[in-house]
C-alpha cells in the first residue's frame, strides 16, 4: 500500500474543485455517499471485462490506442461498472458519460480517480489499487464514448443451449440413497463450480461444473432439480435423482446475470424456468425440463421517479408466486416490479408495479403471500401482495438494506415479522407482516436491533429455532467479518452473542470472511461458509443451533472460495 498524502490530496482536490466550478454543472444528485462495505459489494468485477466491444472513436476525446482502450475497458468492468453501470449512465455511482467527463478534462479526472472523494469515490491511486499510469489511462478512457456490449438474443442463446441428458433418458425414480432434502448446494465462487454436500454425513457428493461465481441455487417445485446461475449468465440444471447428481442441461441467457427460479403454481410445477440478466437487460422464460428458451423480454424503459428512459435496467431478484402462475421480476434501475403471468407465453401478460430504485434482493413472508424486496439506494423495502398482484407497501428502513431472503419469526410483542440487515449500517430492521391479525403493526418497522456493524449480506432463522443469525462479511474490521452475531428472538432486549466462526475453523487471522448462515432441514444445525482467497484455506463450519457451539468443520482442497450455500428442502419451500 502507498502512503496517503493528505496535504497533497487536499490541495489537488481543492484545485480540481475550482476547475469543476467553472465547468458545466452536472445534474443534481441526491444519492448518499457510498460506504466501504457497499464498495466491496459493488466492485466485485463483471464478466463483461473479457467481452470484445467496438471502440467508437470520439474526435473530442483524448487519443487512445486500441491496446490502451481495451485495458481501460477491462479495468472499468473489474472496478467501476458495478457502481457506474455498463453504459456509464450511473447507478450507485454518478454518470460518467462524455457529456460530463469531457468538460472536466483529463487532469481533473485524474485527481478524483487517484484521491477519491468524500461522497464515496474510492482513492484508487493512493490506495495502491491503480498505478499513476493506470489513473491517467482511466481518466482518458471515461472521456471516450462508452462501448456497448453485444446483445444476446434467441440465436445466441440457442447456440449455447445443451441438453446433456434428455428427459426421456433420465431416471424414472431416485437412483441414490442420499437424503435429498438435506443436501446443500454450495457455491465455489472462483472455480466455476458448486459442491453438492450431504448434510447428514457432511461428505461431498459431487463437484459440479457451472458458470463463474454462481450467485444463487434454486430448487424446482418437485425438489428434484437444482438450478444454478453464474454471474456469467450460465444456467446449469442438476438432477438430484441421478446415481451421482450432475448436470442434465445448460444454457447462457446473456453475458452477465444473477437470478433464476422455476414455476411453482398448482398445475405448473416444474413446467417453466425463468432467469434475469444484468446484460443485456432482459429476462428469459425457458422450458422447465430442458432449459430451451421460449420467450425473451427486454426490461429497458422509464424510471419510476424521474420518468426518464434508462437503457440498462438490470434484473435482480426473481421469485415464483405460490398463489398464481406468475413470476415476480424485480428491475433494479427503473425501480419497477413486474408480475409476469406465464399461462400464455405468446400473449404474455405483465403487470407493472412502480416501487423504488434500486431493487435488489428479498424473500417471502411466512405466509408466502407477500414478497419483500430491498430498494437498496432508496433505503426502502417494497412489499408485493402476490395474491392481489399489487404493491402492498413501501417501508422506510436504514441505509442500504440487503436482506438476502430475509428472516421470518414471531416477535413476542408485535407478532409475525420479517427481518433485514443492511450493508450501510449496523441496524437490523424488523417489519410487521401480518395485516390480518396484527394490522396496526403491518408494513411498519416495529423494532431496530443493533448488530456488529455494516457489511451484512445475509440474515437467517428457522421456524424451529429461537436464534437469528446476522453475518457481516463486508465489514472492514476483520474481527467483525470473521464472526457472526446471534440474537435470541424470544428476548430481543438482550445483546447478541458473537460466534468466532473463522477461529473455530482454524483459519489464520487476516483470512476468511463468514457468509450466509443456512439451516439444515431439521432446523437444528446452522452452516456457515468461511470465504478465503483462492490461494488460502476455506471451510464450512457447522454450529449446533441449540447450544451455539461448534459441531463440525468441513475442509477439503476442493472447497475453493465457498460463498453461498442452499439447503434443498429450505430453498424448495422458502423456509427462512
Amino acid at each position: 500500500m502507498r502512503k496517503f498524502h493528505w496535504a497533497a490530496a487536499a490541495a489537488a482536490i481543492a484545485a480540481a474543485s475550482v476547475a469543476l466550478a467553472q465547468a458545466p454543472a452536472a445534474k443534481k444528485d441526491e444519492r448518499q455517499p457510498v460506504t466501504k462495505e457497499e464498495l466491496q459489494y459493488q466492485a466485485g468485477g463483471s464478466p463483461l471485462a473479457g467481452v470484445e466491444m467496438h471502440q467508437d472513436i470520439n474526435p473530442k476525446a483524448p487519443q487512445m490506442t486500441k491496446a490502451e482502450f481495451d485495458k481501460g475497458r477491462e479495468i472499468y468492468f473489474q472496478r467501476c461498472a458495478g457502481c457506474h453501470g455498463v453504459l456509464r449512465k450511473g447507478a450507485t455511482g454518478k454518470p460518467l458519460t462524455p457529456d460530463i467527463t469531457l468538460g472536466r478534462g483529463t487532469e481533473i479526472l485524474k485527481v478524483f480517480i487517484k484521491y477519491g472523494t468524500p461522497a464515496g469515490m474510492p482513492n484508487w491511486g493512493t490506495s495502491g489499487e491503480l498505478t499513476d499510469a493506470d489513473v491517467d489511462l482511466m481518466a482518458r478512457y471515461i472521456q471516450q464514448t462508452p462501448p456497448q456490449p453485444p446483445e444476446f438474443g434467441m440465436a445466441e442463446m440457442k447456440a449455447t443451449w445443451k441438453v446433456i441428458v434428455p428427459p426421456e433418458k433420465r431416471p424414472t425414480k431416485k437412483m441414490n440413497s442420499y437424503n435429498i432434502d438435506n443436501i446443500f448446494s454450495t457455491t465455489l465462487r472462483d472455480t466455476g463450480e458448486v459442491a453438492l454436500i450431504d448434510g447428514d454425513t457432511k461428505k461431498i457428493i459431487n463437484i459440479v461444473k457451472t458458470g463463474y461465481a454462481v450467485h444463487i441455487s434454486r430448487v424446482s417445485a418437485s425438489g428434484r432439480y437444482v438450478f444454478v446461475i453464474g454471474r456469467d449468465a450460465k444456467i446449469n440444471m442438476i438432477d438430484l435423482w441421478m446415481e451421482k447428481p450432475d448436470n442434465v442441461a445448460e444454457i447462457r441467457i446473456g453475458l452477465e446475470a444473477r437470478s433464476v427460479d422455476t414455476s411453482k403454481a398448482k398445475g405448473f410445477e416444474d413446467k417453466l424456468a425463468i432467469a434475469g440478466a444484468y446484460w443485456p437487460p432482459q429476462y428469459v422464460i425457458m422450458d422447465g425440463a430442458t432449459l430451451e428458451p421460449r420467450r425473451i423480454v427486454s426490461t429497458r424503459g422509464m424510471t419510476v421517479d424521474t420518468q426518464e428512459f434508462h437503457p440498462e435496467p438490470r434484473v435482480a431478484a426473481i421469485v415464483a408466486s405460490h398463489f398464481k402462475p406468475e413470476f415476480v421480476v424485480n428491475v433494479k434501475e427503473t425501480g419497477k416490479i413486474l408480475v409476469v403471468d406465464y399461462r400464455d407465453l405468446k400473449n404474455l401478460r405483465v403487470t407493472e408495479i412502480p416501487a423504488a430504485r434500486y431493487l435488489h434482493d428479498g424473500g417471502w413472508d411466512a405466509s408466502k403471500r407477500f414478497f419483500l424486496v430491498a430498494a437498496n439506494q432508496s433505503n426502502k423495502i417494497a412489499v408485493v401482495d402476490a395474491k392481489e398482484s399489487k404493491l402492498a407497501a413501501l417501508v422506510d428502513v436504514d441505509k442500504i438494506p440487503h436482506p438476502g431472503r430475509g428472516a421470518n419469526f414471531v416477535h413476542p410483542k408485535f407478532g409475525p415479522v420479517w427481518a433485514t440487515g443492511h450493508l450501510g449500517s449496523e441496524k437490523i430492521a424488523l417489519i410487521g407482516t401480518d395485516p390480518a391479525k396484527n394490522k396496526q403493526h403491518a408494513w411498519k418497522v416495529v423494532q431496530m436491533l443493533d448488530g456488529q456493524g455494516g457489511g451484512n449480506l445475509f440474515i437467517k432463522t428457522h421456524p424451529k429455532s429461537s436464534n437469528l443469525y446476522v453475518d457481516t462479511p463486508l465489514n472492514p474490521d476483520a474481527a467483525i467479518a470473521r464472526s457472526v452475531a446471534v440474537f435470541n428472538v424470544k428476548d430481543l432486549s438482550a445483546k447478541p452473542k458473537i460466534l468466532p466462526i473463522a477461529d473455530w475453523a482454524g483459519i489464520p487471522e487476516g483470512q476468511g470472511r463468514i457468509v450466509q448462515p443456512e439451516y439444515n432441514k431439521a432446523g437444528d444445525e446452522v452452516w456457515f461458509a468461511v470465504w478465503s482467497a483462492m490461494n488460502q484455506t476455506s471451510a464450512l463450519v457447522v454450529v449446533d443451533d441449540k447450544t451455539l457451539k461448534l459441531k463440525t468443520v468441513i475442509k477439503d482442497p476442493k472447497l475453493i472460495t465457498p460463498t453461498g450455500h442452499f439447503n434443498i428442502y429450505n430453498t424448495q419451500h422458502d423456509v427462512y
